[in-house]
């Protein structure tokens, strides 16, 4: 089997969390500068086998699309240029940098550590694949 690779879409910074070969544990992978996640990516797909991507979908408590969609969206059809044999699938993102940051905290995590915004990303595209896969 492979793997599958999940995203935490960011601005600034894209986290990057990716499954074992049997797909039953979801683990942080990287914390990506988004502007080198696409070569990132390349590079990953060459080394290793991936069935499909999961990409984070930030939505507003009411359901709606969140406003960084719009950063989101412009991504996936770039993503689909340069891989398009691999299938897309989007995960509601709700609650998971608050997830993260507790689970920082839970396992013992230094403050310090916790400011680490890379950490944070990377927990929580981990949680955002932990939670495709408890759907699936």
């Amino acid at each position: 089997m492979a793997r599958i690779l999940a995203l935490d879409f960011g601005k600034v910074r894209t986290g990057v969390a990716v499954t074992d070969e049997l797909q039953l544990i979801a683990s942080g992978l990287a914390t990506v500068e988004t502007k080198e996640l696409l070569e990132f990516l390349k590079n990953y797909f060459e080394a290793e086998k991936v069935e499909k991507i999961v990409i984070g979908e930030p939505k507003q408590m009411s359901g709606e699309v969140s406003e960084s969609e719009a950063l989101i969206a412009p991504f996936i059809i770039n993503f689909k240029k340069h891989f398009p044999n691999l299938p897309v699938v989007r995960q509601d993102e709700r609650f998971t940098s608050k997830m993260a940051l507790d689970s920082m905290i839970a396992g013992g995590m230094k403050k310090k550590k916790r400011q680490n915004k890379g950490e944070l990303d990377k927990i929580s595209a981990t949680i955002i694949l932990q939670s495709y896969l408890e759907r699936k």
